[in-house]
């Protein structure tokens, strides 16, 4: 007995296979779509990685001793300077010997100065002697000039003269007082004082010595002083021992 194939049956075939091969296509593009999702972000968070700084901390760790170089130098002071004197005359006295520690201010000698002293002596009689004659002067320039003038006594010439007189007494008054102040600027030299904290290293002068300050003369050193609160030290370093940059720097300490 022959059954003939239905056609409904085979349409209805037909239609599953035909949706059967649209969901499998459907898959497919749904897994292709969805993989290439996952791998896009995937690489997108390991570029976010991969952009953050990676850094590595490394706690410090004594190491083992470098070599050490032993060289010689040597120490000096800070500052170092002679003392002389700025004026001529004899030792009167001094108040510090070797060794001693002085402070910036303090007076280490004095000198007697008899020349210096007689001649501000002069210079002041001399300055007193312009303030008398110009005291004068301006009594008659001003008296010819405001009196005899206007009442005819004496001529404007006579006028001029006294008025040129004043200035030239002026300017002889002037020239003492600058010379007073030139010798009590130089009687003040009489002392000597320390320009700076340090120890007295050298006294090259005694009571009664001639201190001979004159330009024409080698000045004599009186005493010699050193600041060694604070030293210098110098030390040879060749190219080959230390660096380069090394070879700059300088070394100070303080002893105290």
């Amino acid at each position: 007995m022959d059954f003939a194939p239905n056609p409904g049956a085979r349409r209805r075939t037909a239609i599953f296979f035909a949706a059967a091969a649209l969901a499998l296509l459907a898959l497919v593009i749904y897994s292709g779509i969805h993989s290439r999702a996952v791998a896009e972000t995937r690489l997108e968070q390991r570029t976010e990685q991969a952009a953050i700084p990676t850094v590595d901390v490394i706690s410090p760790q004594e190491g083992a001793p470098t070599q050490e170089v032993v060289l010689p130098g040597n120490t000096q002071a800070f500052s170092d300077a002679p003392i002389y004197a700025r004026t001529s005359g004899y030792l009167k006295r001094w108040y510090f010997d070797i060794g001693a520690h002085v402070q910036k201010g303090q007076s280490l000698a004095e000198i007697e100065t008899p020349e210096v002293d007689q001649q501000l002596l002069q210079a002041r009689a001399d300055l007193d002697t312009a303030q008398a004659n110009l005291n004068i002067a301006k009594i008659t320039a001003t008296f010819a000039g405001r009196i005899l003038v206007s009442n005819g006594s004496v001529s404007q010439q006579e006028t001029d003269q006294a008025v040129n007189n004043l200035s030239a007494v002026k300017a002889a008054a002037e020239s003492s007082a600058a010379n007073v102040r030139r010798l009590e600027q130089l009687q003040s030299f009489e002392k000597i004082y320390a320009p700076f904290d340090g120890i007295i290293t050298a006294r090259s002068t005694d009571i009664g010595a001639l201190i001979d300050a004159g330009a024409s003369t080698q000045p004599r050193e009186l005493f010699h002083m050193a600041a060694i609160r604070t030293l210098r030290l110098y030390v040879a370093v060749s190219r080959g021992v230390l660096p380069r940059r090394a070879l700059r720097c300088s070394s100070h300490f303080d002893p105290r």
